[in-house]
């Protein structure tokens, strides 16, 4: 697994049961990743951690595919319209904040895609400070100051070549007008 952990029996360990309404659920968020002339545009926003670097990325609303997210996470926090061509990875991510009971687990989806030209007559989404494009080796230089790990990894993924095509993401049209099942 490049860039994974590799798991061996020794890494696994005994689950617990929990109740139905206990379940587990991981936080699922899209990602843009924009890369233009050598550079990627990202986005500075607020975190309790301080200000700090992200991909332009945020949860992924109910009744939306993961396509629609990703181009409506871009423009709250770009203003800028982005095109998704291909899926460059699914990223799967912990985090844990003590100090505030936190324990996170992210399963990202993070697209390439084009942008254009910032809209002037829109704002950014709130927490957004600003967006910015850097190179790579400013990226590397910067890893104190990302949001999280996944900032550089689907970065570094997309420059060494990896894409998917979108249709391995299929969207149900349940999403959209979900099923109504018999309750009990």
């Amino acid at each position: 697994m490049p860039g994974g952990r590799r798991l061996t029996a020794a890494s696994f360990r005994p689950v617990t049961m929990r109740a139905m309404t206990d379940r587990w659920k991981p936080s699922v968020t899209v990602a843009a990743v924009i890369e233009h002339g050598g550079r990627y545009l990202l986005v500075e926003e607020e975190t309790p951690e301080g200000l700090k670097l992200n991909n332009p990325a945020g949860h992924l609303d109910p009744g939306e595919s993961p396509q629609e997210g990703v181009v409506r996470e871009a423009l709250e926090e770009t203003a800028r319209r982005f095109e998704p061509d291909c899926l460059i990875g699914v990223y799967l991510s912990r985090f844990q904040r003590p100090a505030r009971g936190e324990d996170v687990t992210y399963l990202r989806l993070a697209f390439g895609g084009t942008a254009g030209e910032a809209d002037p007559a829109r704002t950014l989404d709130a927490g957004i400070v600003r967006t910015l494009w850097m190179t790579l080796p400013e990226l590397r230089a910067s890893r104190d100051r990302h949001r999280s790990a996944l900032v550089l990894r689907c970065i570094e993924d997309h420059a060494a070549g990896v894409r998917h095509p979108l249709a391995v993401i299929t969207t149900e049209p349940t999403v959209y007008a979900p099923e109504v099942k018999p309750g009990s």
